[in-house]
């Protein structure tokens, strides 16, 4: 079904707050930290609601490579579900669930977030939603990420986007786009993009081996990016 394309190289209390802020610091430098871990024992089964096999899409990219923002213009033009499992992490969190205090205190304590856990957060979103088209945005991190998505999904993603940006370029639009994280400053930016090359780099060359890598080169404007980026999805249609 897939063409390659040519050169695709809440509030919540206020210590909760604090957690949930403490945690957004941990996105940036310690973010893999918090998604590594040991798998716990594997889960059974995967996404099978009897309706539909979800298309999924990995979305890759260190700090500044725009991956946002393309998913951004990526589900306003072909329908995709976005994604993104820091955001259903705080969620949980948010929620008062006993699933969320379980991951608050986690976080709390200093420990690491399994990755079950996540994952299990992405499969309960993808059965709840009615799209089977989603974009899966910054996970998996590492190859622990990876391996435990497998298991719980059971299944592999059916591709993978590669947001390729020079590090210059994706700290001076760190520096540059003013959102107000207490992460975006030059040397936790530095230690950020450090991680990313140690730990997804390897998720990276695994997807690229097995034929479902799609490299996006990540310089230029954003319309420039989304034209790279256009065809990819196109061919679905």
């Amino acid at each position: 079904m897939w063409r390659r394309v040519a050169s695709l190289s809440p509030l919540v209390s206020s210590a909760k707050s604090r957690l949930l802020n403490q945690m957004q610091v941990a996105y940036g430098i310690n973010a893999w930290q918090v998604f590594t871990t040991q798998v716990l024992n594997p889960a059974e089964g995967g996404v099978s609601d009897g309706r539909r096999n979800p298309f999924v899409t990995f979305v890759l990219g260190g700090p500044g490579s725009g991956k946002g923002t393309q998913c951004t213009r990526i589900v306003e033009t072909f329908g995709f579900t976005h994604l993104s499992a820091g955001d259903l992490l705080r969620n949980e969190i948010s929620s008062n669930t006993e699933n969320g205090s379980m991951i608050l205190d986690t976080i709390k304590e200093g420990k690491i977030v399994p990755s079950e856990v996540t994952v299990k957060l992405i499969k309960k979103a993808v059965e709840v939603t009615e799209n089977d088209r989603f974009l899966i945005d910054g996970f998996p991190r590492t190859e622990e990420n990876r391996i435990a998505y497998e298991r719980v999904m059971g299944t592999e993603p059916d591709i993978v986007l590669f947001f390729d940006c020079p590090e210059e370029e994706m700290i001076k639009r760190v520096l540059n786009r003013n959102q107000g994280r207490v992460d975006d400053n030059i040397d936790t930016v530095k230690e950020r993009l450090k991680v990313f090359s140690e730990l997804n780099l390897p998720v990276i060359k695994h997807y690229s081996k097995k034929g479902k890598l799609y490299k996006i080169d990540g310089t230029g404007s954003e319309d420039e990016i989304y034209e790279r980026v256009h065809p990819v999805f196109a061919a679905l249609r």
